[in-house]
C-alpha cells in the first residue's frame, strides 16, 4: 500500500474512537489529545518494541505521541508512522512531539538537531517541539547518578533565550506548529514569558498523585500553558539511577488502591483518570497492548467522582522521582538546586 491510500484508517474493534478522547485547547486554538503514548523505553524496552507499540497504539485510538531525540528510537518510530499513514491515517489526525536534547542548545545546533528528528520521524512538520531540559548539561545513556558533564552549567537565561530564538524560527518556517518547555520552574518560566516572542504552549513536567506540583501546575494554567505530565503512574520502570530510598509508590497508596477497588480497575488507571480530570495530559509508556489500550480506555469511561478527586488531592507527598542529579554543575551539590524550590534560580 502506498502513502496515498484513500481508504479510511480503521480502529481495532476493541479500540477507542479518537473523537471521544478528551482534548486540550492550546492558546493557538489547536486541539491536543489529553493523553499520549510516551516513547521513552528507559532501559527495559527496545526501540523496536516501542515502534511496534506506536503502530498498535494508533490502531486502538491513540493520536498523540511524545518522542525525543535522546530516546534513540525516532528513526524506528518514523518507519512505524509511515506504516500507519500508508494505511489511510491522515497526518493532521496525529499530534507528534519531539524534544531538543541538552547537547544541542548552541544556536548553530538547534535547527540541525530539529531537522534530524524530523527526518528520523519521516514527517514534514511537528506539532510540538520542546527544550527537553533547561540545562545544556549532557549525560551519556546508562551513566550513574554521580556522572556530570565536564562543561556543566547552571541555568543561564541569556543562553536559554538564544536556544529559544531558534525554536521561534522553526515556527516561522512552518516546520513546527508549537514550541514548549520541559522541566521548567516558575522562576525560569517568568523570565521566558517576559522575553519570548512566541510563548511556550506547554510545560512537560513530572506529575502523579504523590507529586502534584500544585503551585507550578496552577501557574502554567494561569499563563495559558498546558501541563503535560510525565511519570503519571509514578514511573515504576524508571532507571535505577533515579531511585532513592525515600521514594514512594503511587499505585500502592491505600487511597488509590481503595478507589481502584471501588471501580473494579487497576490503581494505575485511577492515576490516569485523575490526571486527565485534573487538567494535565499524561503520557504513559507501555509496550504491551493490553496496558496501552486499558490506559486509553480509562480516560473515556467511568470517571472519578468529585470526592475521589478530592481524596487524591489530599495524598500529595511532594515526592519527586526524576530528580535530575546528572544535570548538576558543581561537585557535592544538592539536586534541589535544579528546581528553584525557594523561588530563586540557583547559580
Amino acid at each position: 500500500m502506498t502513502m496515498h491510500s484513500t481508504a479510511p484508517f480503521t480502529i481495532a474493534t476493541d479500540g477507542v474512537d479518537p473523537a471521544t478522547v478528551p482534548q486540550r485547547v492550546l492558546y493557538t486554538g489547536a486541539r491536543m489529545p489529553a493523553i499520549g503514548l510516551g516513547t521513552f523505553g528507559s532501559d527495559h524496552v527496545s526501540g523496536e518494541q516501542v515502534a511496534a507499540a506506536v503502530v498498535g497504539a494508533i490502531g486502538v485510538g491513540y493520536r498523540h505521541l511524545d518522542c525525543a531525540a535522546v530516546y534513540g528510537n525516532e528513526h524506528l518510530i518514523g518507519a512505524a508512522l509511515q506504516q500507519v499513514l500508508a494505511g489511510g491515517l491522515r497526518r493532521e489526525e496525529l499530534w507528534i512531539t519531539s524534544k531538543l536534547w541538552n547537547n544541542k542548545h548552541a544556536e548553530e545546533d538547534v535547527i540541525p538537531a530539529f531537522q534530524k528528528s524530523l527526518t528520523d520521524l519521516r514527517l514534514e512538520y511537528l506539532d510540538l517541539y520542546l527544550v527537553h531540559w533547561p540545562f545544556p548539561n549532557h549525560h551519556d545513556p546508562g551513566v550513574d547518578v554521580t556522572a556530570r558533564a565536564h562543561n556543566a552549567q547552571p541555568y543561564l537565561h541569556d543562553h536559554y533565550m538564544k536556544t529559544w530564538r531558534q525554536l521561534e524560527k522553526l515556527v516561522d518556517a512552518g516546520l513546527v506548529r508549537h514550541i514548549g518547555v520541559s522541566n521548567m520552574t516558575i522562576a525560569k518560566l517568568k523570565l521566558l514569558l517576559r522575553d519570548a516572542r512566541i510563548k511556550p504552549a506547554v510545560n512537560e513536567m513530572e506529575l502523579h498523585p504523590h507529586f502534584q506540583q500544585p503551585a507550578l501546575f496552577d501557574y502554567v494554567r494561569s499563563q495559558g500553558i498546558e501541563p503535560i505530565g510525565y511519570s503519571p503512574l509514578g514511573s515504576p520502570n524508571r532507571p535505577e539511577r533515579d531511585r532513592t530510598p525515600e521514594d514512594t509508590t503511587d499505585i500502592e497508596d491505600p487511597v488509590i488502591m481503595g478507589i481502584a477497588d471501588r471501580h473494579g480497575t487497576h490503581p494505575a488507571l485511577v492515576c490516569l483518570k485523575w490526571a486527565v480530570q485534573r487538567g494535565q495530559t499524561p503520557i504513559p509508556m507501555s509496550a504491551k497492548r493490553k496496558n496501552y489500550l486499558a490506559n486509553l480506555r480509562a480516560v473515556v469511561e467511568d470517571p472519578l467522582t468529585e470526592s475521589e478527586m478530592a481524596a487524591i488531592a489530599a495524598i500529595d507527598r511532594n515526592c519527586r522521582l526524576i530528580k535530575g542529579q546528572v544535570f548538576l554543575w558543581r561537585e557535592n551539590q544538592n539536586w534541589q538546586d535544579l528546581w528553584d524550590e525557594d523561588g530563586e534560580i540557583a547559580q
